[in-house]
């Protein structure tokens, strides 16, 4: 069983040693694929003192990018780790429910990444926001926090132990691929300026209102010429809602 298809990132990790353990357990469970977004203070012989013989090839391989948005950008889902609920964060899984799902996308030989936020705060709204869902891991008392690099591994085993078999690797027209992360965001953009000027959205938060419609679109995968489809739908609306203005 491989997680090739998986792809763990870290967003602004204040250790390096955290680093390390978190490259050890992809090298564990099978998954190559380890992104930094802005870590402070990295110290790449910290890493690696942590990340032993095991984790070494991850850390050879791993990404240092400046922005989520650069991290994500080709993921066709996006899955955030939160210890925290309410407000925004609303339909939280946990890993072990998570998993079944991040391999539908797996196996059909698309990326899914996993966010994972600095050890002392976690993930901010804005960044829980871009998330196709939210994932936690229950703990047995009000001391809901884990270290980072525990966590990671808890994700990466629940994936592992519920990975079915063999990629399938479709050989479909190219219209057929899943929308990636940066198309989705493309069309949320688009949508929620047609669902604001039809008066849809309410005017003095739409990123908020908007919030329920990505998470409804996020439940089923979009493909490429669906994401077609409604972006000309939207462009449609709009061309009308021009003329009426006439």
């Amino acid at each position: 069983m491989s997680l090739e298809f998986l792809h763990i990132v870290m967003v602004g990790t204040k250790f390096a040693e955290n680093v390390g353990s978190a490259a050890r357990a992809c090298a564990n469970m099978g998954c190559p694929n380890l992104t930094l977004v802005r870590p402070v203070n990295w110290d790449e012989d910290r890493a690696r003192s942590l990340a032993t013989g095991t984790g070494q090839e991850v850390l050879r391989r791993m990404r240092i990018v400046e922005t989520l948005e650069e991290a994500v950008q080709d993921m066709v889902a996006v899955y955030g780790a939160t210890a925290r609920g309410g407000g925004w964060r609303k339909g939280i899984l946990t890993p072990a429910k998570a998993a079944p799902l991040i391999h539908e996308v797996m196996q059909q030989a698309e990326p899914v990444a996993i966010l994972f936020g600095p050890e002392d705060r976690g993930l901010t709204n804005e960044e829980t926001s871009i998330c196709s869902r939210l994932v936690t891991i229950p703990t047995a008392s009000e001391h809901t926090s884990l270290n980072v690099s525990q966590a990671v591994m808890v994700f990466l085993y629940e994936c592992f132990v519920k990975s079915p078999g063999p990629v399938f690797r479709p050989a479909g027209p190219p219209e057929s691929r899943l929308a990636t992360h940066g198309e989705r965001e493309t069309l949320y953009v688009t949508l929620q300026s047609t669902l604001t000027d039809m008066d849809f959205l309410k005017g003095d938060n739409p990123d908020y209102w908007m919030l329920p419609v990505r998470r409804f679109l996020e439940r089923t995968p979009l493909r490429r010429h669906e994401f077609n489809l409604i972006m000309g739908m939207c462009r449609q609306v709009q061309w009308l809602l021009g003329m009426k203005q006439k």
